[in-house]
Order: structure tokens, then sequence, then C-alpha cells
């Protein structure tokens, strides 16, 4: 089965304030070049740039994304050829390969997954500033990318969402809400996303010993 990997690298990085994410460098390279070398396998890489980027990297197709990461991969898809399609955080800089083996064969499977990692800390809700109830965090998930799917679900998903005016934060969410169940898959907390200007120290660490 034909496999497009579609990296969404549209994003201003407002967070970390200093442009966008996809072009932060780490360990030497950008956190878009870490995302396409850990998808080098793939038959096809997709990635959806910010409007006065260009990208000249031989056998990748690039598309103008969107101004929300949904609108974004909607443009991908519609450049996309591959029977399974694989959509990836750009500020996931570190690619488990077992992870992702992992995700591929749920998605032969069932045709929609997500890697998840287990919650490691205690959670509580938050009342007012204080310590509220305590949620069993046996029960949750943090999610993770990239997230697979068989073309056609997260195709039709996209139209349908569009259509309705709706926006959702992640693409398992989307094919969810038109009723297609999504399994979790074990992931890797190697492959956390860089948010705030602290992960990028944790990645500059990383990044010392990942090709060791």
């Amino acid at each position: 089965m034909k496999v497009s990997v579609l990296l969404p690298a549209a994003g201003s990085g407002e967070r970390i304030g200093r442009g966008p994410k996809a072009f932060l460098q780490v360990g030497g390279k950008t956190l878009l070049d870490w995302a396409l070398e850990g998808f080098a396998w793939a038959h096809e890489r997709v990635v959806a740039l910010p409007p006065g980027r260009n990208l000249d990297v031989p056998g990748v197709k690039t598309v103008l994304g969107g101004p929300t990461r949904q609108q974004s991969v909607f443009n991908l898809l519609q450049a996309a050829t591959g029977e399974m399609v694989l959509v990836h955080d750009v500020a996931r800089p570190f690619v488990v390969s077992s992870a992702v083996e992992r995700l591929l064969d749920a998605v032969r499977a069932s045709g929609a997954a997500t890697l998840a990692v287990p919650v490691p800390d205690t959670l509580v809700q938050e009342q007012e500033g204080q310590y509220g109830a305590v949620i069993p965090r046996e029960h949750h998930r943090l999610v993770q990318t990239p997230q697979g799917f068989r073309r056609e679900v997260l195709w039709n998903a996209h139209q349908k969402a569009l259509a309705e005016g709706l926006e959702f934060t992640d693409d398992a969410q989307l094919v969810r809400w038109q009723g297609h169940p999504v399994a979790l898959v074990e992931g890797d907390r190697r492959m956390f996303k860089i948010t705030y200007p602290e992960d990028l120290l944790l990645a500059e660490g990383l990044a010392k010993v990942w090709n060791s």
C-alpha cells in the first residue's frame, strides 16, 4: 500500500516567538529537515509551506498552507496520491521508526489510528487557581503524531467538515466525529512536540545522541 506522509509546516510558531516553527534549527538542522529525514522511506512526502517560503528537496512535493492546520492538511490531501496517509507535526522532529511501524499496522487493520502515550503525572482539575478533583490518569492518553488513515477516510471527513464550517485540532478528532473509530497505538516519549522555548533545549540535548 502506497504511503504519503503529509507535513503541515505553515504554522507561525507564535508561542515560541521566533518565526515559523518548521524552520527553527535543532542540532544544526531545521525541524522540517528532521521530519523529512524521519520519513525518507515513504513513497511520497508532501509539505504545506507558509506564503513566501520555498523548499527545494528532490522528490518532495509542496503546497501552499492554509491559515489553520486543518486547511493545510486539506491542501496536502488534495496533492497526495497514496492509499494511506500519515499526518505528522513538523514540531515533532524525532521520528521513532518502531512506533511508526506499529501505527502502519494499525491503519492497515482498522483504517484510522494515532500514536498516544500514557499520562505520567497526577492529573487534576483546576478550580479557580486551586488544586481540584483528581482525574484518574489511567483512562487518559496524550495524543502524538503521526496519525494514520486510509486516504479516502480522511478525505471524506475533511470534505464534510469544510461543508459544515467545523474546525478540529487534529485529524483523529475529525475522523472520529464522522463516526469512524480511531485506534490508539503505543507511541514514544521521544516524539515530543516542541511548543515552548524550553522544549528547544530538550530537543538540542536529544539531537546530540540521536544519530548514535
